[in-house]
């Protein structure tokens, strides 16, 4: 059984202004965004006041704590890349995706607060105690991830010990199997009842589906690129 875990009652997100709106009487039509791919839906005053006091689930709580540590290794990953590739398209797409991953990070950090819950998950915390069992021999990195979709130690360690086109390739690859991840954990917490909900979280959930499908799909015309042997034309030395 899905937890409500509070009234939202903060002012955040297009759903309470369009609920003051309606409030104050105006005429001004009240759209809710559709799901990724889907259209939007008019509302009625009522509904959008209704939406607007949604509370948050258990599920949306795990879902932003999951997320700050999903995203911290985007950011990890993305610091590796001064010094290790001259592809000036993987150079953009890193600087691209840390400026967004830090901004979301924050913008999660902030929804946790308000809501007073804690940054750090405890099935993490236990998750990552297991996950000390998967050692390799001889000290060798585990190559079991923390969750799906992120990259494991083993492949974090062979991204750091990589440059030039060896590096493109596992950069590209790991980037593209880590906003699988993130889509992938998306799409669970849709799975789960009255969760994705609250206005904040609806826009931000939204905002990953769309901005890392296009840029799966931009990672993956440059690995394809690479592998074919074709030349960037983009080399920044």
């Amino acid at each position: 059984m899905t937890a409500i875990r509070g009234l939202c009652a903060i002012a955040a997100g297009p759903f309470l202004a369009f609920a003051l709106t309606a409030e104050a009487g105006a005429q001004a039509p009240i759209v809710q965004p559709g799901a990724p791919g889907e259209a939007g839906r008019s509302l009625t005053a009522e509904e959008a006041e209704a939406l607007a006091a949604t509370g948050y689930t258990d599920a949306d709580v795990r879902f932003m704590q999951h997320m700050r540590v999903h995203h911290a290794q985007a950011v990890e990953m993305n610091a590796l890349i001064d010094g290790r590739t001259g592809h000036a398209g993987i150079v953009m797409t890193g600087e691209r995706i840390a400026l967004a991953q830090e901004a979301e990070i924050a913008l999660m950090e902030t929804w946790l607060a308000r809501r007073g819950e804690p940054l750090d998950a405890p099935d993490l915390h236990a998750h990552h105690g297991h996950h000390g069992h998967h050692a390799q021999p001889h000290g060798a990195p585990s190559d079991v991830p923390l969750m799906p979709g992120m990259l494991s130690p083993a492949q974090m360690a062979a991204l750091r010990a990589a440059s030039g086109a060896e590096f493109d390739l596992l950069f590209l690859s790991g980037m593209i199997q880590h906003h699988q991840g993130a889509i992938d954990m998306v799409d669970a917490l849709l799975s789960q009842p009255r969760s994705g909900q609250d206005p904040v979280l609806s826009e931000f959930i939204g905002g990953i589906v769309a901005d890392q499908s296009a840029e799966i799909n931009r990672m993956q015309a440059m690995l394809d690129a690479i592998r074919a042997g074709e030349p960037s034309g983009e080399e920044t030395r």
